[in-house]
Order: C-alpha cells, then sequence, then structure tokens
C-alpha cells in the first residue's frame, strides 16, 4: 500500500516560498559578488583558504537576515495592534519564539563572522583566542560586531521573557534592541576620514535600519499574516505607510553613502570610478536592485492593498516573494561592497 503525505497547508508553503527567496538570493548574490571582487594571489603572501574566502560572504549575510527576521518580528507586533487579542495572539505565539531563534542565529553568526574575519587577516593559520582578541581590541569592525552580538543576546533575552509573559513585554522595547544592534553594522564597512565621516556614518545608519524594517516588516507580514484577510486588512496599510519611508530613505542614503565614500577616498576620481572599480561596479548594480524594487511596491500599495482592505483574495505572498528576492540581491550585493576595494 502507498502512503501519501499530506500535502503542506498554504501558508507553510508560502512562508517558504517566502524565506527562500529572500535567503536564497542573499546568499548566491554575497558569493557571486564577493568573488567578483576577490583578490589575486600574489606569490609568497598566503591567501585565505576555501572556508574563509565563501564562508566569510555566507555567515556575513546570515548576520544581515537574522537580524532583518529580528526587526521584522519585534515589528510585526505593532502592525497587528492590541485591539484584538483573540485575533492577534495566535500569531504572535508563532512570531515570539521565532523572534527568539533569530536573534539566537544573529549572535551566532556575529560571533562566527569575528572569527573567520580574524582568519582572514591571519591567513595561513588557525586563529586563536589570543589572535580573535587582539583583532577585536584593535580593529573596529571586530568590535562593531561583538556590539552587535552582544545587543542580538539582549534581544534574545527580551524576546524569551516575551515568550513567557506575552505583550507585557513592550512591543517598543523588542523593536528598539533590535534597531540599536545594526547602528554597528556600518562600521564593518569601509571608513571615511575626512570631516563628513560622521554624516555619512549617519546616513549609513539610516540606511541599514530602513531596509532592515522595510525587509523585516514585509517578510514578516508575508509569512505571518498574508493567510489571514482580516488581520491582513489591518496589518498592510500600516506596513506600506513605512514601507514608502524605508523606500525613500534607503534609496537616497544608499546612493548618497556610496558616492561620498568614492569622492572623499584619495586617490578616487569620480566620474571615473564608477565604472572602473570593484565597488563603484557594485553600487551601479545595487542601485538598480533597489530601483526595480520600486514598481514592485507599487503594485502592492496601489494594485494589492486597494482588495486587502476588502478582504478579497490576493497574490500578495508571490509578489512579496519577488520583491523580497530582489531585497535578497541586494543584501548580497552590500555585503560585498564591504569588502570590495574603491580605488
Amino acid at each position: 500500500m502507498t502512503v501519501t503525505a499530506p500535502p503542506l497547508p498554504r501558508q507553510r508553503v508560502g512562508g517558504g516560498l517566502v524565506a527562500g527567496a529572500f535567503g536564497v538570493c542573499a546568499v548566491v548574490a554575497a558569493v557571486a559578488a564577493s568573488s567578483f571582487t576577490a583578490q589575486e594571489a600574489v606569490p609568497g603572501i598566503p591567501m585565505p583558504g576555501p572556508l574563509v574566502t565563501v564562508g566569510l560572504p555566507v555567515v556575513r549575510v546570515l548576520l544581515d537576515l537574522a537580524a532583518v527576521a529580528v526587526v521584522g518580528l519585534s515589528l510585526l507586533p505593532k502592525l497587528l495592534g492590541f485591539d484584538a487579542p483573540d485575533r492577534t495572539e495566535p500569531v504572535m505565539r508563532r512570531v515570539r519564539p521565532a523572534a527568539v531563534t533569530a536573534a539566537w542565529a544573529w549572535a551566532i553568526c556575529a560571533l562566527l563572522t569575528i572569527v573567520l574575519q580574524t582568519a582572514e587577516l591571519n591567513a595561513g593559520t588557525v586563529p586563536t583566542f589570543d589572535m580573535i582578541a587582539e583583532y577585536v581590541g584593535n580593529v573596529g569592525t571586530g568590535q562593531g560586531l561583538l556590539f552587535s552580538a552582544a545587543c542580538a543576546l539582549a534581544a534574545a533575552g527580551i524576546g524569551l521573557m516575551a515568550v513567557r509573559f506575552g505583550e507585557k513585554v513592550p512591543a517598543e522595547l523588542r523593536v528598539i534592541v533590535g534597531l540599536f544592534g545594526l547602528l554597528p553594522i556600518p562600521v564593518t564597512g569601509h571608513a571615511v576620514n575626512s570631516v563628513w565621516h560622521d554624516p555619512i556614518m549617519i546616513s549609513m545608519e539610516i540606511h541599514v535600519m530602513g531596509a532592515a524594517a522595510w525587509a523585516g516588516g514585509l517578510a514578516a507580514t508575508a509569512v505571518f499574516v498574508a493567510p489571514q484577510r482580516e488581520l491582513l486588512a489591518v496589518v498592510l496599510p500600516r506596513f506600506s505607510r513605512i514601507a514608502t519611508v524605508c523606500l525613500l530613505a534607503v534609496g537616497l542614503s544608499g546612493l548618497i553613502n556610496g558616492l561620498a565614500t568614492m569622492a572623499l577616498t584619495p586617490g578616487v576620481t569620480l566620474p571615473g570610478a564608477i565604472v572602473t572599480s570593484h565597488y563603484g561596479l557594485l553600487i551601479v548594480v545595487k542601485t538598480v536592485l533597489v530601483a526595480a524594487l520600486v514598481p514592485l511596491a507599487a503594485h502592492i500599495r496601489f494594485r494589492l492593498l486597494p482588495a486587502v482592505r476588502e478582504r478579497r483574495a490576493t497574490a500578495l505572498v508571490g509578489w512579496a516573494a519577488a520583491e523580497l528576492a530582489v531585497m535578497g540581491l541586494a543584501y548580497g550585493v552590500a555585503v560585498a561592497l564591504t569588502r570590495a576595494s574603491i580605488a
């Protein structure tokens, strides 16, 4: 007798489509773009092994994805509201443990990134605890990642409290801790030594936080809320307003940050460096990807949102998966940007 497994519920299939589109595209883009920017081997100088050259961009983008998940899942209670706990609480009972898992993944990936970056800096040797401690003590990137890991652990602890006590733990606290943990992320990129350093860093932080709120909020909405039309009619209009602000902030800050970083780097001449350097080409690719998000986001806001308000069936999950796939590519390119040569 043949036993046929029952089909997966639509919610699980849709959630897998959304998460898979985002994650797979991000990892593929990070590895491909990092290979594009990889330095050629120099005779006599040890080079990092494949575990580092491939593993570092993969772990780094997984860190970003986990942080995005924490922010999005922490934002979801505010989008759902607190007026109808009988409808929202079943959703939040699944969201809270997922947020804790994502926070643990964030912390682990941040610590693994420190180890892999230490190995990259000390090519040809296995990093010891002393090497890792020296890297964290002397390099801003290591300190930023350690702080980010600490914030992720704090997010996990607060998330466990939310699992135990529900919405008695303020949703605002979870959002703030998640966003606060993103602040050191720009430190892991290129530094600019000029009077414009602080404004550029603030702009980069706005870029990182806006992208996380946008991608995380969309993913959380598509995975946990989309199957329930009543809740979706409440959540999507609220998220749409946030996404519009994030789109403008991410697009403008990303373009300004990239061009300003190149313009303030000694020996780099614009506009020629845009097409002659790996960094400039990646800026172009990322700008194209962000531009490609505009029609996708516009379709959800202006075509699907009216139907969602009327509680009608829509293809929201499919369009959200497409938008998140492009976002994933942009995240992968962003990881490669932190490692690309500007000159």
